[in-house]
């Protein structure tokens, strides 16, 4: 495993998204645990949540709490995790997502989401979207209360602009260690975000980092596009997984990518943690960067 920093934090250079562990169409309980274990035995120590990943109206913290029960069980050293979750989003359980990023919401969410990982703080705490309901400015102050009350060690912010992330640098200082948007090779639309966070110092945590290299998407009736083809030819050559080149692409963007891709079965978290010994050569980064392009 390869590691990369948020803040002054070490972590695996991917971590691994739990919302599929929680939300619709999602396993069991044995086989949730059981794919969180496989992440901490491939070296993973980077698990990213959110106090909205739950599929019914009345199970708020649903993946906290399964994280929480899966270190309990593990047997190793757990120490060393950072685990980062995220307030500002609910579910009512009909399918749809809502926002509320009020500073008194944020810091109520903030410490029933504590309670719920354990611990003396949450590692990193993230706003989950901007409520356009809200000045951007209270929800990010709400998050510079929680670190100076020790409720969070680290914030975070998500599916932001480059606006955005200016401003919570200026109210939030060091104490603003990550960006969370959608980054992938299907979805490119925040290479500005990735670029300023570069600059900043900032981890970006890109969310579904696997769009667009999934096997349906080649088998649908449509046909698999350029870039699609070349991530699959190149994983072929290497004898890896396409999900691998995807995740050793986005790597090879900036320093401060650090890739979150979900899974709900062991073996998905394992083909995605193998990614981070995988280096891609010149030539076939040029190869993707063009197919791309196109």
């Amino acid at each position: 495993m390869r590691y990369r920093t948020i803040g002054d934090t070490a972590v695996s250079a991917v971590g691994l998204g739990a919302m599929p562990l929680s939300i619709e169409h999602r396993p069991d309980e044995q086989r949730a645990i059981a794919t969180i274990h496989a992440a901490l035995d491939s070296g993973v120590t980077l698990i990213d949540t959110a106090d909205s990943y739950h599929w019914h109206a009345d199970e708020a913290g649903h993946n906290e709490l399964l994280i929480a029960r899966a270190l309990a069980l593990y047997g190793g050293d757990t120490s060393h995790l950072l685990i980062a979750t995220k307030g500002g989003r609910g579910r009512p359980g009909d399918g749809s997502w809502t926002i509320n990023a009020t500073p008194s919401h944020l810091k109520h969410a903030a410490e029933a989401s504590l309670r719920r990982l354990g611990g003396e703080a949450i590692g990193l705490y993230q706003l989950h979207k901007p409520d356009p309901a809200v000045p951007w400015a209270d929800s990010v102050g709400a998050l510079r209360e929680l670190l100076d009350a020790g409720t969070v060690r680290s914030a975070g912010i998500s599916n932001v602009t480059t606006d955005q992330i200016r401003e919570a640098h200026t109210i939030l200082g060091s104490g603003l260690v990550s960006v969370q948007n959608q980054y992938s090779p299907a979805v490119r639309d925040s290479e500005p975000e990735l670029q300023l966070s570069t600059q900043l110092g900032l981890a970006f945590l890109p969310w579904s980092p696997l769009g667009g290299i999934s096997r349906s998407s080649l088998d649908g009736p449509s046909g698999p596009t350029g870039a699609e083809t070349a991530f699959h030819r190149i994983a072929a050559e290497r004898g890896v997984s396409p999900q691998q080149i995807a995740l050793a692409w986005l790597l090879s963007r900036s320093p401060a990518v650090i890739p979150v891709p979900g899974a709900s079965r062991p073996a998905s978290i394992r083909d995605s943690a193998e990614a981070t010994e995988l280096d891609l050569t010149a030539a076939e980064r040029s190869q993707l960067e063009d197919a791309l392009a196109r």
